[in-house]
């Protein structure tokens, strides 16, 4: 690629995970908060936090998908033990009815930027 950094292949150490999660609806909006919060302190401190992206499924405001990017299994490890994210585990356990996350295998990721 020409713009930003170049695409990279599955062999280059970074940790892609997907997290599906449902949230009870009565919980949303704090849960949002929370949740923004969270991502903002994560990719500003954390250099191993590459990108952390939050969608909803359209038409199912509680259904939360967030595409993780970390540099590397250590940073991925680390992000596990700062404040900010026990924090917003702490805080929203209990809006929280599933979680899963799932594990995947990159293939190519296009990133713009550092």
């Amino acid at each position: 690629m020409s713009n930003g950094r170049a695409a990279q292949g599955e062999d280059d150490g970074r940790i892609v995970r997907i997290a599906e999660i449902e949230i009870d609806p009565d919980c949303l909006d704090d849960y949002k908060a929370l949740l923004a919060e969270e991502i903002e302190a994560s990719v500003r401190l954390e250099a191993g936090v590459l990108s952390l992206l939050a969608v909803s499924i359209k038409g199912l405001p509680a259904h939360i998908r967030i595409l993780e990017i970390y540099a590397d299994r250590q940073a991925y490890e680390a992000h596990l033990t700062t404040p900010h994210f026990l924090k917003y585990k702490t805080l929203t356990a209990g809006m929280v009815r599933s979680l899963r996350l799932v594990e995947t295998d990159p293939i190519c990721l296009g990133l713009k930027g550092g």
